[in-house]
C-alpha cells in the first residue's frame, strides 16, 4: 500500500524513543490499572521496540498472550454469533447478486485507544449499511503502538448481527514508517516441531474474542527469498488452522515470493502462491483495467473465483468524490470483473468539519456514499459519477425469525431514551447496541412529492434514534422498511411505536407475502390499518399500536408503512417495530453473580454471569437517593467499566441495577449491586 496512505496509522510511530525499559508496576498501580477502561487488544508478534511506549500505550507480545490471563477478555469478546443472511429480489435492475462482493478496511479509532465498550461521544463512525458488505477489516496498527490489532466487541457484534464477518489486522509496516524486518521474522518463527506458533496464537485470539479471522499485510521491505518462503509457510499453516475453526484469512498484495515488497496491482506469478494460501487477496491500488481482467482470468485458471480478488479503491481522501474506473471492476451491462475493496470509507465522518459532525450530518454523508446521489436505491441516478454500492450490489438481510424487533438504534446518539423519555442526556456511542436496520435506505414509492426520510436523533422511543418522515405528502407514500423471511403464525402481530408532530397522518402497515416479480418492482403489499389495530397505550407522546396479520399466511417477505396526510405537512416518526406472537411476551431471566471486580475512586469495573436464554444486551442504571433511575450504559458483554462516578449528597453507597434485555426490548427483573463510597 502506498506510504502516503498511512496518514492515520503512522502517528504513533515516533513515540518509541531511546531509554531504559520501564520498571515493573507497583502493587497499588496494578490494582488501579484493573479499574481502567478496557480497549481493543493490540500486540507485537514477539520482540518489542527499543525505548519506552508513549502515553497510554502498552507494549505487549502476542507470543505471551493466553486467554486465561487476559484481564479484558470479558469486555472484548463478541456476544453475537455471525448471522446467516439471504438476498431478496434486488431493489433495482443494476444491483446483482453472486458477482462482485464488497470489503471495507475501516479504522474505527487509534490502535492503542480504541474503546472496548463505546464512549461518551456521538462523534463516531457508526457504520449502518452492512447490507452491501461481505467482509470488514478492523484496520489499524503502527510501529509505535503494536502491529496486530483485534477488533473491538461492539464492531463485531454489529457486523455479526447483519451477517458480516470481521477480520483483525496484521500490519507489518514499511521501513519508512518504523517497520523492522525482525518483526516479520518474529511472526513466522518456527518451534522445535517445525510449526508456526504465532499462527496458532492468532487463531486462538480470534476464537476467544469471537471474530472471524485475519487480514495479513506484510509491507516491511528488505527481505529475501528465504523470508518469503517462511512467510508463505506461515500463511499456509494459518489458513489450515483458521479453516478448522471456521475462520478466514485475507492476504494483501505487497510482499512477493522472493521476500521483497513490490505492490503488483494484479494477481500474477509474484503473489500467486500467497493468494493460493489465503481465502482472498486485496489487490493493491496500482491495478488497471487490463491487470484486473487478467487477474480474474488467472484466478479462474487456478480453480479459484475471480470475486475472491478485492480490487482496492482508495476513498480515504475524497470518499464519494473519488475518481474511480468503475467499468474496470463492475462494468454496467457486463459481468463484474472482480470484487471491490474499499479503503477507509470512514471518510464519511472524517471529512466533516468539527462543527458539522452531529450524527445527522454523518449519516447524510454516509447515505450518499453507500446509496448514491438519488438517496433511493430503487431509483439510482445514472448520471452520478460515484457508483455507489447500492447501484451494483444486491442488498442482504438477516431478518428470518420471530420474534424480531427494532427501535432503529444506530449505535450512537445525543441522548438515551427509554419509552420516549430521556434517561441520560450524555452523548454516547456503542456499536454493539445497533439494531438490524432497514437495508434499502430509503425506498419511497409515491405518485406525488417524495418526503425526506432519515435516521433522526432529536427524539427516540428507545436508544438514541428514530426514523423521521417529513414532507407535504400530497399523495400517499409507501416507505419500504425490511426485507424479511418471517413465518406467519395464526396469532402473529406487528407492534409499532410512532408519533406525529404536528400534522395528522393516516398510518397503514404494508406487508408482502411474496417477492416482487422483477428487480426494482414494488413488493406486492397488503395494507393493514394501524388505526384499526389494538391501541396499547400512549406514552410520552408516542402511540403504541398492535396490528394483527389477520387473513395473511405463509411468510412475510417485506415490511413497510403507507402514510397518507390528513392535515398539513407531515413530520412522522417511527420509533419501534416488532413482529411477534400475540400475548404478553415472557420477560428474560435475570443475570446472576453481579459484582464489582475493581475500584479506583469513582472508576469501577463490574462483572456478572450471563442470563440464561437469548439476551439482546444488558443495561446498567444507577438508583438515586430520590428513587429515580439514571441510565449509565448498556453492553452485550458480561463486564462494564464505569468512570468518574461521585457520591450524591448524603449517599454512603452507590446502588446499581443490572437488567437483561430480550429481543422484544422487554427487561428482566433487576439485579442490584452496591458499592460503598
Amino acid at each position: 500500500m502506498n506510504p502516503t496512505r498511512r496518514t492515520v496509522l503512522i502517528a504513533a510511530t515516533a513515540t518509541a524513543t531511546a531509554g531504559l525499559a520501564p520498571s515493573p508496576p507497583s502493587a497499588a498501580a496494578s490494582r488501579a490499572a484493573a479499574a481502567t477502561p478496557p480497549y481493543a487488544s493490540y500486540w507485537y508478534p514477539d520482540s518489542l521496540p527499543a525505548g519506552s511506549p508513549g502515553p497510554g500505550i502498552t507494549w505487549r507480545a502476542l507470543k505471551n498472550w493466553r486467554a486465561a490471563d487476559d484481564p479484558d477478555l470479558a469486555c472484548n469478546a463478541a456476544s453475537v454469533p455471525l448471522a446467516s443472511r439471504f438476498t431478496p429480489t434486488p431493489a433495482n435492475p443494476t444491483a446483482r447478486s453472486g458477482q462482485a462482493r464488497i470489503q471495507a478496511l475501516v479504522s474505527f479509532g487509534p490502535t492503542s485507544a480504541n474503546p472496548s465498550q463505546g464512549s461518551a461521544t456521538a462523534d463516531y463512525y457508526a457504520l449502518t449499511h452492512w447490507a452491501y458488505l461481505d467482509e470488514l477489516v478492523f484496520w489499524g496498527g503502527s510501529a509505535g503502538e503494536g502491529l496486530i490489532l483485534a477488533p473491538n466487541a461492539p464492531v463485531v457484534d454489529a457486523a455479526h448481527r447483519h451477517g458480516v464477518p470481521v477480520l483483525g489486522n496484521v500490519f507489518l509496516p514499511p521501513v519508512a514508517y518504523g517497520g523492522q524486518l525482525q518483526w516479520t521474522r518474529d511472526l513466522v518463527q518456527k518451534d522445535a516441531t517445525g510449526h508456526y506458533p504465532l499462527a496458532a496464537r492468532l487463531v486462538a485470539v480470534a476464537a476467544a474474542y469471537g471474530f472471524d479471522g485475519w487480514f495479513v499485510n506484510a509491507e516491511t521491505g528488505g527481505g529475501n527469498t528465504a523470508l518469503g518462503t517462511a512467510v508463505l509457510g506461515f500463511m499456509k499453516e494459518l489458513k489450515a488452522i483458521a479453516a478448522a475453526r471456521g475462520q478466514r484469512v485475507t492476504w494483501y498484495d505487497a510482499m512477493t515470493v522472493n521476500g521483497t515488497v513490490s505492490w503488483q496491482g494484479a494477481l500474477n506469478s509474484q503473489n500467486q502462491p500467497f493468494f493460493q494460501a489465503a481465502d482472498d487477496m486485496f489487490v493493491d491500488f496500482r491495478w488497471s483495467a487490463g491487470t484486473l481482467a487478467s487477474s480474474g482470468t488467472k484466478a479462474q485458471q487456478l480453480g479459484r473465483g475471480r470475486y475472491e480478488l478485492w480490487a482496492g479503491v482508495d476513498v480515504e481522501s475524497n470518499g464519494s468524490g473519488s475518481s474511480v474506473d468503475w467499468d474496470a471492476i463492475v462494468p454496467a451491462g457486463k459481468p463484474h470483473v472482480t470484487s471491490v475493496g474499499l479503503y477507509r470509507p470512514e471518510w464519511t465522518r472524517n471529512h466533516l468539519p468539527p462543527d458539522r459532525r452531529a450524527p445527522g450530518d454523518f449519516h447524510a454523508a454516509d447515505d450518499r456514499f453507500w446509496t448514491g446521489r438519488s438517496l433511493d436505491p430503487s431509483r439510482p441516478d445514472a448520471s452520478d459519477p460515484w457508483r455507489a454500492p447500492a447501484v451494483f450490489v444486491a442488498d442482504r438481510s438477516t431478518v428470518t425469525s420471530v420474534p424480531f424487533a427494532s427501535v432503529f438504534n444506530t449505535g450512537h446518539g445525543l441522548r438515551w431514551y427509554e419509552e420516549g423519555a430521556v434517561t441520560s442526556d450524555v452523548p454516547w456511542n456503542h456499536l454493539g447496541l445497533q439494531d438490524r436496520l432497514p437495508s434499502r435506505r430509503w425506498v419511497v414509492r409515491t405518485a406525488g412529492e417524495r418526503p425526506a426520510v432519515s435516521l433522526d436523533f432529536a427524539d427516540a422511543w428507545r436508544g438514541g434514534s428514530s426514523v423521521l418522515v417529513a414532507g407535504e405528502l400530497d399523495q400517499p407514500a409507501v416507505l419500504d422498511l425490511y426485507a424479511t423471511r418471517l413465518p406467519i403464525g395464526v396469532n402473529t402481530v406487528v407492534d409499532l411505536a410512532c408519533r406525529s408532530e404536528p400534522g395528522d397522518v393516516n398510518v397503514e402497515l404494508a406487508v408482502a407475502t411474496a417477492e416482487p416479480g422483477t428487480a426494482g418492482a414494488a413488493p406486492p403489499y397488503t395494507y393493514l390499518s394501524a388505526t384499526a389495530g389494538v391501541r396499547v397505550n400512549s406514552v410520552n407522546g408516542w402511540q403504541r399500536v398492535t396490528v394483527p396479520l389477520t387473513g395473511l399466511s405463509g411468510t412475510v417477505h417485506a415490511l413497510g408503512v403507507r402514510l397518507t396526510a390528513t392535515a398539513g405537512p407531515v413530520r412522522w416518526r417511527l420509533g419501534g417495530l416488532a413482529v411477534r406472537p400475540a400475548g404478553t411476551p415472557t420477560a428474560p431471566a435475570a443475570p446472576s453473580g453481579a459484582r464489582v471486580t475493581a475500584a479506583n475512586g469513582g472508576d469501577l469495573r463490574l462483572a456478572w454471569n450471563a442470563a440464561p436464554g437469548t439476551v439482546r444486551h444488558y443495561t446498567l442504571h444507577r438508583l438515586l437517593p430520590d428513587g429515580t433511575r439514571r441510565f449509565l450504559g448498556a453492553t452485550g458483554q458480561r463486564s462494564y467499566h464505569l468512570a468518574g462516578l461521585r457520591p450524591e449528597p448524603g449517599e454512603s453507597a452507590a446502588r446499581f441495577e443490572l437488567r437483561a434485555v430480550g429481543e422484544l426490548y422487554n427487561a428482566s427483573t433487576p439485579v442490584t449491586v452496591t458499592h460503598p463510597w
